[in-house]
């Protein structure tokens, strides 16, 4: 347990939500420590310990360390003088630079987390920005390994670009999966079959690379030169990897310019 006490701005939506059930779930902070804001002034979430507010402003004069879990849009009007505290971003496109500017705090932490913190299942890379002591780094950690695995990194820009693949969470294998079944029906099969052969691969199939390393997996695969090796060498000559790589720097690009506060 961190004796800090944790402000979380937008506690109560699907992201602050899920964080904040963790922390009090496992015991990261005192349940007293846990501030979330809210407009309604009321949330199950108090129930557990956590104090409400509804007011963003009493929020921070009340945390040591404050989380803003909004949407980036939201960001310029949120209007809190964070003064001397450490602020967690969990926006996309908005820089460290831009959140110190406009909250006056002594230090930014960006992450980005994705949809299955409902889970806990969640990669949270998160970068420091400013002087952040070492026990902040740990609380930070910690507080997102409590929603899953979470590894800091060096440099602003990774955050970016991270934020157009694990930030997307299921949204990739969404896509496969989607596209597996919709190819299935083309070819004729029912659709109920299509979707449970589609779901089997994405969702149960997927987990064998839990334990074992993707690359040799199909090393293997392509050397037994059967069904799979001429499904795996179509993808590849229909240039499968480089799709990926412009997906991917699009959505970073995105993340590095188009939300810009």
């Amino acid at each position: 347990m961190i004796n800090e006490t944790l402000g979380i701005i937008g506690g109560t939506g699907w992201l602050g939500g899920a964080i904040a059930k963790a922390v009090l779930a496992k015991g990261l902070v005192p349940s007293g420590n846990l501030i979330i804001s809210n407009r309604s002034g009321n949330h199950p979430l108090v129930q557990q310990g956590a104090s409400l507010v509804t007011d963003n402003q009493d929020l921070v004069d009340r945390s040591a360390v404050v989380i803003i879990a909004v949407r980036p849009e939201q960001f310029t009007s949120l209007n809190i003088n964070a003064t001397g505290k450490t602020v967690i971003s969990l926006m996309a496109g908005i820089t460290a630079q831009a959140i110190a500017t406009q909250t006056l705090a002594a230090a930014v932490v960006r992450a980005m987390p994705n949809a299955a913190v409902e889970i806990e299942q969640s990669f949270t890379p998160w970068y420091c920005s400013g002087g952040v002591e070492a026990t902040t780094k740990i609380l930070v950690q910690r507080l997102f390994e409590c929603v899953g695995t979470a590894a800091e990194v060096q440099e602003e820009d990774f955050i970016d670009y991270l934020s157009a693949l694990s930030g997307t969470g299921p949204a990739f294998p969404a896509l496969l999966m989607t596209a597996l079944a919709n190819q299935a029906m083309l070819a004729g099969i029912p659709g109920d079959i299509a979707q449970l052969a589609a779901k089997n691969v994405v969702v149960n199939s997927s987990q064998l690379l839990a334990s074992r390393d993707a690359q040799q997996m199909i090393d293997a695969l392509v050397a037994y030169r059967g069904v799979t090796a001429a499904a795996l060498q179509a993808m590849t000559q229909g240039h499968f990897e480089e799709q990926i790589g412009r997906a991917l720097q699009a959505g970073a690009a995105v993340a590095r310019t188009g939300l810009q506060a």
